[in-house]
């Protein structure tokens, strides 16, 4: 396809560049290994290869891109050592936060929050995977959102946007997948309603957990089909 893709005009030009190629790869327009000529994505852009280098070396900060010499950028591939590390942090970080948060998550949030579980469910069965990484990060953050400790937010909302990419990847595994992901949801989130903070921190640990054990499974039957 070459339809005309349109020009960037919003934000600064890094920032906009950064968006956009991260929508790429994370659509899986961009996949594994995809070599990212800097001349023909700031032709792409309607930007000077400045900018570009800038959204490149910010999308190398959030794992989706590895910039390597003589070779210049390419799309990071999955690793499961990453996985690992990735989910075995949020593991250790998201339940402690959603403890510290369930006391404090408002009427509002609540509401938000079964607005995000419907659209989720809609997603979901019209496999609409664009918004399936997305709306699983609002719906986390926004349970976390009430802890009140910025620097353990901050690092947790940079996995789950390094994880962004994996998560729609272990959504498109399998119906089973997508079953499962939107029931624990809305479970916790009806714990948390409850005020249940222990048993929803670990319905949390065990719905990260799965994850990473579903993705480092794919790939390991991945490989082995190699």
């Amino acid at each position: 396809m070459n339809e005309k893709r349109p020009s960037l005009g919003f934000a600064t030009r890094a920032e906009a560049a950064a968006n956009e190629l991260r929508r790429r790869i994370l659509t899986g327009e961009y996949v594994d290994g995809y070599q990212l000529r800097q001349d023909a994505l700031a032709t792409d852009l309607g930007i000077s290869r400045i900018p570009l280098r800038e959204a490149l070396v910010q999308l190398e900060s959030e794992g989706l891109v590895k910039i390597l010499p003589h070779k210049g950028a390419v799309v990071s591939e999955l690793s499961s050592e990453d996985i690992t590390e990735l989910f075995e942090l949020r593991v250790l970080l998201e339940p402690v936060l959603l403890r510290k948060s369930i006391p404090k998550l408002t009427i509002q949030d609540f509401a938000q929050l079964e607005a995000i579980l419907k659209e989720y469910s809609e997603v979901l069965h019209a496999s609409q995977p664009g918004r399936w990484g997305e709306l699983n990060t609002e719906l986390h953050q926004l349970l976390l959102s009430r802890a009140d400790q910025p620097k353990t937010s901050a690092i947790v909302a940079s996995l789950l946007q390094q994880t962004d990419r994996y998560t729609r990847m272990q959504l498109s595994l399998s119906e089973a997948a997508r079953d499962v992901a939107e029931s624990e949801h809305a479970e916790l989130v009806a714990l948390c309603r409850k005020g249940d903070a222990r048993a929803a921190a670990s319905l949390l640990k065990r719905h990260i957990e799965h994850a990473g054990e579903e993705l480092n499974a794919f790939l390991r039957e991945r490989r082995q089909g190699r």
